[in-house]
Parts: C-alpha cells; structure tokens; sequence
C-alpha cells in the first residue's frame, strides 16, 4: 500500500491546484492524507479549507492540529488509512461473493472472522510512506515538532511486523530554484540521519503544494508525470 502524507497550512500559492495533483494522486492507487497545522485568523479558515478539499479529492482524511499534537496524528492517520483501505479491499470481496459490502450483515462469528483477517493484514501488509512537508516561511515556528513526528512515526513504522518505509520530502526546494520539490529521505525504516534532516532548509515564502504532491506521485509510483501549463486539464489550473 502507498500514500502521501502531507503535513502543510493551507493556502498554496504557486502552481496546479493541490486538489487536482491529489485526484491524480487517487487515480494512481496512491491515497493522500492531509494534516494541517494552521493558524488563527481568515488565513487560517482558508487554509483549513485548502486542506479538508485536497483530502477529499486523494481519497484519505484530514485533520487540524496544534504542534503538540503533530507527532501522535500522524501516528494514527497512518495506521487508520491503512485500515481502511484494506476495508474497501474485504468490502469488494464481499460484494462480488455475497452481493453486498457491509459486515453488519453477516453473521456474529463470520463478522468477527472477517474483522480479525483485517487487523491481520492492517499490521502484516507492506507500507510505504511518502512524507510531503510544507516547509514555507509560515511554517518554520512548527519544524521542530515535525521532526518529532518523523522520529515517532519511523519508530512505529519499525513495530508492525510487515514492510514499511518512509521517504520524506519538503517543498519548496533550497537547492534549485526551479525545482518545487526536495528529497530529505530515500525509502527507508531506519532512524539514521534524521536528526540532521531539517537544519539545512532555508525557509522559503512561496507555497507549490500542487505540483509537489504531482512530483511526489511520480516518485511513489515510479511512473513519469508531465505538468502542463499550456492545454489540457491541468493548465487551468495554473496561477
């Protein structure tokens, strides 16, 4: 299974919208989750709305949080997507084979077989990750608590008993000032390096959530993407 975590405060400014980029995303097989750590005031409200849409359209939730709850949402947002995505996965099985997807159907003992199989699988099924961190000049106050909340989701990643891997990212890039996007961390489920990850990022004013997410897609997926910013879908979408 693969997703995109996206970890930002709203309000991109540069670029295709980030709601196309994660409908892509979903058409991909890869599902985004949003968590905001969003401030007071109309740009904070707009924010907050930026986030809860570009869930909705990758598939995959939403939360708003403070800096001290980072660490323990993006725990539970990774092991929850995992969950209900293998639901979706039985749900089917159980349309095609019963003709119906709800397990409030089924008999107690046949219910409770078919949970225990999820849970199985939610801890025994391969993961990977991919960590898209908004690392914007209004997003510098909250570094230090994303770097927790790598550290943390890393170490829980480690404690399922299947594969999984984290790859981390931020956006916009300090070396290239024509790239939207920047690797931090390759596939890995190791601890190592980390705590250098964040000192060398220059905290940058712009906000190309969009076309991060589609440069993101493209690494989880391995499949080439190419943004178009004179015809097709995603050129009207281009500010």
């Amino acid at each position: 299974m693969k997703q995109i975590l996206l970890i930002t405060d709203g309000c991109s400014n540069v670029g295709v919208s980030p709601v196309i980029a994660a409908a892509q995303a979903q058409t991909e097989g890869v599902t985004v989750n949003v968590i905001g750590v969003v401030d007071q005031g109309e740009l904070g409200m707009l924010g907050s709305e930026e986030i809860r849409e570009i869930a909705a359209a990758g598939g995959g939730m939403s939360r708003i949080v403070n800096s001290g709850q980072l660490s323990q949402t993006v725990q539970m947002m990774t092991r929850k997507t995992v969950t209900t995505t293998i639901q979706h996965a039985v749900g089917k099985e159980l349309q095609s084979i019963l003709g119906h997807s709800q397990l409030e159907q089924l008999p107690p003992q046949q219910r409770a077989d078919v949970v225990q199989v999820i849970d199985k699988m939610s801890e025994t099924s391969s993961l990977r990750v991919a960590l898209l961190i908004d690392a914007s000049a209004s997003m510098k106050p909250k570094m230090v608590a994303v770097r927790e909340a790598i550290h943390d989701l890393l170490l829980s990643l480690r404690a399922r008993t299947g594969q999984s891997e984290l790859a981390v990212f931020h956006f916009p890039s300090t070396k290239d000032r024509d790239a939207h996007l920047e690797m931090d961390l390759n596939w890995t489920n190791e601890l190592a390096n980390l705590d250098r990850m964040f000192y060398k990022i220059n905290m940058k004013g712009t906000t190309p959530t969009g076309p991060a997410l589609l440069a993101t897609l493209q690494f989880v997926t391995g499949k080439p993407f190419a943004e178009s910013t004179e015809d097709g879908m995603l050129s009207d979408y281009v500010v």
